[in-house]
């Protein structure tokens, strides 16, 4: 969840370390997270999409996995990551995992009953957290993911698990979504969160910083939260409901660093731009979510998640609205992987829950359609390996490129390096190639689900086995361009 940059060959251990810092430090980019969802009428499925850019420094890797459904025996416990307990449920759900072995707070998850979870780093202004047992954090979005049937209900289960335990760091933003309802859970170092639900015909964007603005407390439809949210506030001096008005909570609670930084509210203008009916004014005072000119579709969304500067990048010292007005980019090569996900209901979730899965910055790279009900990913996605060291990941992406069916995550970093340096003609290439195998998995959906969701209840293997095929046909195609465009590079 950190700005990082796929590295020219030959860039050194020491180099990256700098590079880092110097990316950290710069205030003209605009490189991190970012999440979209929209409500189940903004979307043309008439049920939520949630979608996701995933950028964390180098070294990294990616694997997919599916993991089943378990059961636990009575008086099991479940271990957290510094030392705290809880009780096992009788029983965890089957889920997808996008996992990043070494990172705490970089996984997503997809339940079987619709369940999505993601999240963006937003830093809070909290410096007195209480902690209890070691506190929470890598595996709060996990405990959702096993545990809750509904959004709702996975809202308030981490809401339960950071009051009891604490959360560990500075501040962030899970989305949590299921079929029906998209919700934006804002949870504080310490014991303090408050969550709001997207509304039903409207899209909401995250990129780093609280977006949760006015709150009506007493709309639990709406808005959920610890108990003593405000209170908790007034104590600290952080509000003052004479001088200040209304209760505003990114105001209140975030990092004034992040929530100033034109990197951040810039992203996230950028992205709301694509899908309001009028420009929207740069400035950090966005609102948290829009109505859509008309509704949208995975491919809107994964043009949005695609959104980069163009080659403008603005002054050093330049204005917040030069900043914005520059294009800030949404997807660079600091984005480790990237997903659309489709929370249908209307059909088998096993058929109706789609995962667009992409490697890489989407800016150069595919996004290939895997359905829930799959026994488990290609075998080129997942694997047991963890995260590799600087000298093995420059070597992996630094190597001559070539495609490999068995190693995913190494071929689309590969090639997105390869293409980090190619002229810009290289890359319209790629983005076409990009779009014609997307739009050619997107005219072959509907009558391949169609075909699926005849035979689900009386024949789920073969259904789920043309689902498969269909999915495997999409990765091979993408690979296939990709080394049409290396041969021509």
């Amino acid at each position: 969840m950190r700005v990082r940059r796929i590295l020219p060959i030959g860039l050194t251990a020491p180099a990256v370390v700098l590079l880092g810092l110097l990316l950290a430090l710069g205030g003209a980019r605009c490189e991190a997270c970012f999440s979209i969802v929209a409500g189940k009428d903004a979307s043309v499925d008439g049920y939520v999409i949630l979608a996701h850019n995933e950028d964390d420094h180098p070294p990294q890797i990616v694997h997919h996995h599916k993991v089943p459904r378990k059961s636990y025996r009575t008086g099991e416990k479940v271990a957290l990551l510094n030392g705290g307990r809880l009780d096992q449920v009788g029983q965890t759900w089957a889920y997808i995992w996008s996992r990043m072995p070494g990172m705490l707070f970089s996984d997503s998850y997809i339940n079987e009953w619709g369940v999505a979870i993601t999240s963006d780093n937003c830093p809070s202004r909290e410096d007195k957290p209480e902690i209890t047992e070691g506190g929470i954090g890598y595996m709060l979005r996990r405990l959702v993911a096993e545990r809750a049937k509904t959004s709702r209900e996975g809202v308030l289960l981490a809401g339960e698990l950071v009051e009891r335990f604490g959360y560990i760091d500075s501040g962030r933003t899970y989305i949590i979504c299921d079929p029906g309802e998209g919700w934006l859970f804002c949870v504080v170092n310490g014991k303090h969160w408050l969550a709001q639900r997207v509304a039903d015909d409207r899209i909401a964007m995250v990129a780093n910083t609280y977006t949760v603005r006015r709150v009506d407390l007493s709309d639990r439809k709406d808005f959920l939260a610890s108990s003593d949210i405000i209170e908790y506030a007034v104590k600290r001096g952080w509000y003052d409901p004479e001088k200040d008005g209304a209760f505003d909570f990114a105001a209140v609670y975030a990092n004034p660093a992040s929530a100033s930084s034109a990197s951040n509210f810039g992203r996230q203008w950028s992205g709301l731009n694509y899908v309001n009916e009028k420009p929207i004014a740069p400035g950090p005072d966005l609102p948290f979510s829009v109505v859509p000119k008309s509704k949208v579709g995975p491919a809107d969304i994964m043009k949005i998640l695609r959104h980069d500067n163009q080659g403008k990048t603005a002054a050093a010292g330049a204005s917040a609205q030069a900043i914005c007005e520059t294009g800030c980019p949404i997807c660079s090569g600091a984005t480790q992987t990237s997903f659309v996900v489709q929370l249908r209901r209307n059909m088998p979730l096993d058929v109706g829950i789609v995962y667009w899965a992409c490697l890489a910055s989407p800016r150069t790279s595919f996004y290939i359609p895997f359905y829930f009900g799959m026994s488990d990913f290609p075998l080129g996605f997942s694997s047991e390996s963890e995260r590799p060291s600087a000298d093995l990941y420059e070597s992996k992406v630094g190597a001559p490129f070539r495609i490999d069916p068995l190693s995913a995550f190494w071929t689309f970093s590969n090639f997105c390096n390869k293409m980090s340096e190619a002229p810009a003609a290289a890359v319209e290439l790629v983005k076409g190639q990009a779009g014609r195998v997307e739009r050619s998995a997107l005219a072959m959906q509907e009558s391949l689900e169609e075909t699926a969701r005849r035979l689900y209840q009386n024949d789920r293997a073969t259904a789920m086995q043309i689902l498969a095929n269909y999915s495997k046909g999409v990765y091979l195609s993408s690979l296939e361009a990709m080394d049409s465009v290396a041969r021509l590079k």
